[in-house]
């Protein structure tokens, strides 16, 4: 790639943008919403919770997939920036831009309400997605498509490597369990004094190529292969994951927390099946009515998983009096009990709250869908 590009022609300019990859994307970001915002956290079905440990629930797969989502954008956005005329350099600036913008805006999430952040997860899922998008997004920058192959398996190898043989003081060597395990030891060694993140730092290596994986993808559906051909390779490569995934399970067990090898394989096949299933849905068959509230999220991913989760925040920082000075509630805790619990049992009350909001996000992101307003970091 050279520094300075002709101007493309008009045709090259094209905007090139998969609804699918939207309507996926949406249904993530439609996942997450819910997950994180029950009526209340002492009545949650169990698939709406993460696993404590070992093994994986519907709610595990939501985090990986908007990853391997960024990293299949990535594919098509470097290619149109490309296009434009972008030069190597201009496009590491527009990562390394995207990357604090994204980091700043997990900080005041994370933030609030006091700004002290020796008890907070510096590491929460905004400012995560900023440093695996940084470091993933230079290598797709300036390594080819077959060095990025390669990455995605020496990452997943070296973690493996690094979690089985490094030896933890008081444990020794092979620890998986909650306690003792090199995941943990890293982040007490580097935070310590600090409250380290539920991942941890370690694990940030995987999570190089679950993007990196993503962006492969990318690549196959921007080949000139046909429809058919696309979405066969999708189904093919997916069903491979979910049975290397199990495989792997058995040495280095599926688990979100750790961020495993084994996880990593997995989720990235179930993205592929699901993709797929879009892809074959919406490109193929044409049947866009089902998609249009995913196509809606999915436009406006950040600024709905970023507003939601600043709203959630504030209304239960958000307190008045409940009967007397020493009693107060919560403004989500004033909705929950009175619009929802108290016609529902605890947990129905729980998962309509979740919905509703999800519901009212919809709605908000729909108005800014209709005036073509797309919030783009």
């Amino acid at each position: 790639m050279n520094e300075q590009t002709a101007p493309p022609p008009a045709a090259a300019t094209k905007s090139l943008r998969l609804s699918s990859l939207d309507a996926f994307r949406g249904i993530t970001i439609a996942g997450m919403i819910i997950v994180n915002n029950p009526g209340t956290w002492r009545a949650v079905y169990p698939p709406l919770l993460h696993a404590e440990w070992h093994g994986w629930t519907p709610t595990d797969l939501i985090f990986p997939f908007f990853l391997f989502i960024v990293g299949v954008a990535m594919a098509f956005s470097f290619t149109r920036r490309i296009a434009a005329g972008a030069s190597r350099s201009g496009l590491a600036r527009h990562v390394l831009q995207r990357s604090l913008i994204i980091f700043t805006l997990g900080m005041i999430l994370t933030g609030l309400p006091d700004f002290d952040y020796s008890q907070k997860l510096i590491l929460d899922v905004l400012q995560r997605i900023a440093v695996v998008y940084l470091f993933s997004g230079l290598i797709v920058v300036y390594t080819s498509s077959r060095t990025q192959a390669i990455l995605s398996v020496v990452f997943l190898v070296v973690y493996w490597l690094l979690m089985v043989f490094i030896s933890v003081p008081g444990y020794g060597r092979g620890v998986l369990g909650p306690q003792g395990n090199v995941w943990q030891y890293v982040d007490q060694v580097l935070l310590k004094g600090w409250h380290y993140h539920a991942e941890g730092i370690l694990s940030l290596i995987p999570s190089f190529s679950t993007v990196l994986l993503g962006t492969l993808t990318g690549e196959w559906l921007r080949s000139s292969r046909s429809h058919l051909e696309k979405a066969a390779g999708l189904f093919v490569a997916g069903n491979i994951g979910l049975v290397l995934g199990l495989i792997l399970h058995q040495w280095f067990p599926i688990n979100k927390l750790l961020w495993s090898s084994s996880y990593v394989v997995f989720t990235a096949g179930f993205a592929l099946n699901l993709l797929g299933m879009c892809y074959w849905a919406i490109e193929i068959k044409r049947w866009t009515a089902w998609s249009r509230p995913f196509v809606i999220f999915g436009m406006n991913a950040i600024a709905a998983f970023f507003l939601s989760s600043l709203t959630s925040r504030l209304m239960g920082m958000i307190r008045f009096s409940a009967g007397s000075p020493e009693h107060t509630i919560s403004l989500k805790g004033w909705i929950f009990a009175t619009v929802f619990a108290s016609w529902l049992n605890d947990i129905n009350a729980s998962l309509f709250f979740a919905l509703c909001y999800t519901l009212l996000w919809l709605g908000v992101m729909s108005v800014l869908y209709r005036k073509q307003i797309f919030v783009k970091v």
